[in-house]
């Protein structure tokens, strides 16, 4: 389900008509400023609005990005306190409105040692979940940076696993991401393969997304930088290859691009992203 980030400058409800004019199938929204911790005060109003319009849209599915301030790994016991609200918040905000899921980037070290830092984060996690009902929360794998967590299936792995939250805590993966890891995901035998690993490491019944982004720095370099949809070191063909992925299948996927305005992935990028999942699958099927 080929779609976009939103915003929901206006009401809640008015995302799933800017998803509209952009061609998308799904969205993905903010449910606050991501770089402000004051929290969207929406009401049932709001959501019933939000659910009425997505019904009766070609829009299927919606997906939160939690907010960049966000660190559940934080020593500072003040920001993991906020960062629990916020994340909570999210959660909740899904509840109400059917989302997909809430995409979390896992935290940060920040000089930390690793084990206390996953503890943290796990033990942070695991509290958010439990004062919220079913939304799954994603974990977004990361650009492989040092000291963010989730650099690799293995953290991932170990973070869901001391979290203990079962099935609601999920993955997502980042086209950009997997790709200036070293993860060499541009020809379908070698995307295979590393979804052989994460299947193997973590399970793909937890890929709840898919971030669709070109990659503006080399394969390897661990520089999360977007660049639009096939302007970038995966090219046309790689992001092609990713979009026709079978176990994507069903999977909402969504284009965080710069856009050719700066202003975000537009109309003509959300197009160019689902004739390189048909072409991708033509190849596909020979």
């Amino acid at each position: 389900m080929i779609g976009a980030h939103v915003s929901t400058a206006g009401g809640l409800a008015n995302a799933i008509e800017r998803g509209e004019e952009r061609g998308c199938e799904s969205i993905q929204i903010f449910h606050q400023s991501p770089r402000m911790w004051r929290p969207t005060k929406y009401g049932e109003e709001d959501f019933t609005a939000f659910r009425e319009a997505m019904e009766a849209s070609a829009v299927e599915a919606v997906v939160i990005h939690a907010v960049y301030l966000i660190n559940c790994a934080s020593k500072d016991a003040e920001l993991r306190k906020k960062s629990l609200a916020s994340l909570t918040h999210a959660l909740r905000i899904g509840d109400a409105i059917g989302a997909a899921g809430v995409v979390l980037h896992p935290g940060a070290q920040k000089g930390e040692p690793l084990d206390p830092s996953m503890k943290r984060a796990a033990k942070t996690i695991a509290a958010a979940l439990k004062d919220s009902d079913h939304c799954p929360l994603l974990l977004e794998q990361t650009a492989g940076h040092k000291g963010l967590l989730g650099r690799d299936f293995d953290q991932t792995a170990d973070l869901i696993e001391l979290a203990g939250s079962g099935k609601r805590l999920g993955l997502c993966l980042d086209s950009c991401h997997m790709f200036v890891q070293g993860y060499d995901i541009t020809d379908e035998a070698h995307l295979s393969a590393v979804l052989d690993e994460a299947e193997q490491k973590v399970g793909l019944d937890r890929l709840g997304c898919i971030h669709v982004n070109d990659a503006a720095a080399p394969l390897g370099s661990c520089r999360d930088r977007h660049a639009n949809v096939g302007k970038g070191e995966m090219g046309k063909k790689g992001l092609s290859a990713f979009l026709s992925e079978p176990r994507f299948e069903g999977l909402p996927a969504t284009l965080e691009t710069p856009g050719p305005d700066k202003k975000g992935s537009d109309e003509k990028e959300v197009t160019l992203a689902k004739k390189l999942r048909r072409e991708g699958l033509k190849r596909r099927q020979g």
